[in-house]
């Protein structure tokens, strides 16, 4: 099995992929040691019967350059098809600035075609391809070289029955007049700005169980000051400390060497040198984050003045609509978004495009009491009050 190493094979496979209406794309990588995903290996795919229909790139081959690939990308007129494109995306963006367009995600079209909650790629060629994956190599080490044999067979298998998986999804959109619904998420993923990691933006992620604009003022410092030095080192957050600690540091609030080494669950590394005095400098320079800041985040928390038993209602209402239309529901609303509805959020994503069609209009119903459930035999539905 020839893998490509060098550019001219690159772009004569790349020049004749352009003939074609889609291409099929996957990627391995490592991350568990760095910031940013280390690429291994790039696999592509075109619809057609030649000998040489799909391929893996070496992109840890000395002066390979991936030119021709992103070019390929470029390329408007042919579909770039990836399951689960996100991570592969990031890593295009952050080693070009480059999303391929235009796209198609067979994980997000599956999810809309009633195949469930954020389903594997494996399940899909199961189900559609009627073909059992060999997953012996999914957890291989993918930068040590030479590939098995193995390791090259499952890395063309993630392309190879991408093909019939996106055919057969995209013509059941066609059939369901969904395009519409996946194109909305397809937007998402092309925006640049979902890739974009801000420092100053990172404490938006993480959970607390307070609201004190001061406490979450050193949160912030502190989760911006790790953002940096992962970025800065290429290594992964939680090598600097993770967010158990942080949330300790928050509280402990300590001034001096002394004081931070009392933390129960800061890691030996960061009681010392750069990290250490990072984190008594964020502590020291941490201001109050404003009331607005604080109210515009959600903190996977459920409000406090929630209605409980409507965030309930929203649920059987969410169960109903999902089972009528074989549309996973986490993809519709999550339960946050449920709870903030029921205290009177009206800015979810529910509430917009082509879920507020299916769902949120009747939520909005429900929640102002214009509408209520009723059971009809195992089905659940609405009814004008």
């Amino acid at each position: 099995m020839d893998i490509i190493k060098t550019t001219s094979e690159l772009s004569k496979f790349c020049t004749f992929a352009c003939d074609f209406e889609y291409i099929t794309v996957d990627t391995e990588f490592l991350r568990e040691r760095t910031y940013y995903p280390k690429l291994c290996l790039i696999q592509l795919a075109i619809p057609s019967d030649h000998k040489n229909s799909a391929v893996l790139i070496d992109p840890l081959v000395d002066n390979l350059d991936l030119s021709p690939l992103y070019e390929l990308f470029l390329n408007t007129e042919i579909v770039k098809v990836f399951h689960a494109a996100r991570q592969d995306l990031e890593i295009f963006f952050h080693d070009r600035n480059i999303i391929p367009k235009p796209l198609f995600d067979t994980q997000l079209a599956a999810m809309v075609c009633g195949f469930g909650e954020q389903v594997g790629y494996e399940t899909l060629v199961r189900s559609i391809c009627k073909v059992n994956l060999d997953k012996s190599s999914r957890f291989t080490d993918w930068s040590l070289r030479p590939l098995s044999a193995n390791q090259q067979s499952y890395a063309l298998a993630d392309v190879t029955h991408l093909r019939d998986i996106y055919e057969y999804l995209k013509d059941k959109l066609n059939t369901n007049e969904r395009e519409s619904w996946v194109q909305e998420e397809l937007n998402i993923l092309e925006n640049p700005e979902t890739y974009i990691t801000r420092p100053n933006e990172a404490w938006k992620r993480i959970k607390t169980r307070s609201n004190s604009i001061k406490f979450l003022g050193i949160v912030a410092s502190l989760a911006e000051f790790r953002e940096y030095y992962a970025q800065q080192a290429d290594i992964p957050k939680s090598r600097v400390f993770k967010d158990d600690a942080l949330i300790e540091l928050a509280s402990l609030k300590p001034k001096s060497l002394d004081e931070l080494g009392r933390s129960r669950l800061l890691l030996r590394d960061a009681r010392k040198g750069r990290i250490a005095s990072g984190i008594l400098e964020a502590i020291k320079t941490a201001g109050d984050l404003k009331d607005e800041q604080v109210n515009n985040v959600n903190r996977g928390q459920k409000p406090i003045n929630g209605n409980s038993a409507l965030a309930d209602m929203l649920r059987v209402l969410l169960k109903a609509k999902s089972e009528e239309l074989g549309v996973a529901s986490k993809l519709i609303a999550n339960s946050s978004d449920l709870d903030s509805l029921a205290s009177g959020d009206r800015t979810v994503p529910a509430l917009s495009g082509w879920r507020h069609k299916i769902f949120g209009r009747e939520a909005i119903e429900l929640c102002d009491g214009k509408v209520g459930l009723i059971l009809e035999g195992k089905n659940i539905t609405t009814f004008k009050i």
